[in-house]
């Protein structure tokens, strides 16, 4: 594995982040192994490991799996796992492998990674990231991705793209000052730039309620918005009034109104609804249907047995025409802080 030091002046038209629906060569994970994903108890535990063996043994219905576990864990993880599944031997903080390990792009064709700075979300007091800080580099050894170094704090939950170029992200995350202090959005969009080829920044002013509580991220974009085609963001709808992210699925369809792509189109907006389910023994939810993964000829949906699951399934087949939608419980991973699409991480096909 190779290394490319931050400012080093690359022109952004070499690099490309793909879109989440172009061809992957493989996706990557990382199995719960301590802390609070794990839980307290052994129920708990085993709670978190079958929902992560869940997401796993779908994805990996569809396309080749890399899992990064650790010593202690890697018994249970086969137990639990398909036989198709590549367990890594690995030690690391958290299994939020979308934030903690690398971005794939691809560099005139060459697949590389993004290793960005992790510090536990914006330095959280409940978080551990002394190991997640080297997270990334599990999967860029073993992937033989070229290493890119970016100074920046970001995770990977809190971008997409529509792999030409476009990027949506948060003010309440990227210019977190706790994140990075003393950034404009001028500097993450140049540096967006330089790591994915980003042409054009699309800004969300915050992201879903919960998620801006003490357990969130401060805002991740993955479950706010996303593109599901070039031209076309499915973002969450919240219609209900009594639920405080009505407000945010307002500002959400006003920015996303007046915004254009980074070939200058208007977007074409598809609401995905909010479940039904607005309240859990914790307060507001932030259960959210855009927080799928695309893999090789399928969705992995999150369900949350809630009467809008059957619609938002729907939704998703139009708008990934050929994929089979594969619907998964997500309420045990949203209990601990994120969704489908926050547990996993795509490695481009190139």
């Amino acid at each position: 594995m190779s290394t490319e030091n931050a400012g080093d002046g690359t022109a952004a038209g070499q690099r490309r982040m793909p879109a989440e629906w172009e061809r992957h060569k493989r996706a990557w994970m990382a199995w719960p192994t301590r802390g609070y994903t794990l839980g307290a108890t052994a129920a708990e535990a085993k709670e978190a490991r079958v929902a992560w063996a869940s997401v796993a043994n779908a994805v990996a219905g569809y396309e080749p799996l890399s899992m990064l576990v650790t010593p202690d864990e890697m018994a249970e993880a086969r137990r639990r796992l398909s036989g198709d599944v590549e367990l890594i031997e690995a030690d690391f903080d958290d299994a939020w492998y979308r934030d903690t390990g690398p971005t794939f792009v691809l560099d005139n064709g060459v697949l590389a990674g993004v290793d960005w700075v992790f510090n536990g979300w914006g330095q959280q007091d409940w978080a551990q990231w002394e190991l997640d800080a080297r997270a990334a580099l599990v999967a860029l050894e073993a992937s033989g991705a070229r290493r890119i170094a970016s100074p920046m704090v970001n995770e990977g939950g809190a971008i997409h793209t529509d792999g030409l170029g476009t990027v949506l992200a948060t003010r309440s995350v990227q210019l977190d000052p706790l994140r990075n202090p003393g950034w404009t959005a001028e500097q993450v969009a140049a540096e967006l730039a330089r790591t994915l080829g980003a042409r054009q920044v699309i800004w969300f002013e915050r992201g879903l309620h919960r998620d801006a509580q003490r357990f969130g991220t401060k805002g991740h974009v993955d479950i706010l918005a996303t593109f599901c085609a070039p031209g076309r963001v499915l973002f969450h709808d919240q219609r209900d009034g009594a639920h405080p992210d009505a407000a945010v699925s307002a500002e959400l369809r006003a920015v996303l109104e007046s915004s254009a792509d980074a070939g200058g189109k208007p977007l074409e907006l598809v609401p995905l609804p909010a479940p039904a389910t607005l309240r859990d023994a914790e307060g507001f939810v932030d259960y959210s249907y855009v927080n799928h993964f695309v893999v090789n000829g399928a969705v992995i949906a999150c369900a949350f047995d809630d009467p809008h699951d059957q619609r938002a399934a729907g939704i998703l087949a139009d708008a990934y025409p050929g994929r089979v939608i594969v619907p998964v419980d997500a309420r045990p991973i949203f209990a601990r802080g994120g969704g489908i699409h926050c547990i996993t991480q795509q490695e481009p096909a190139g």
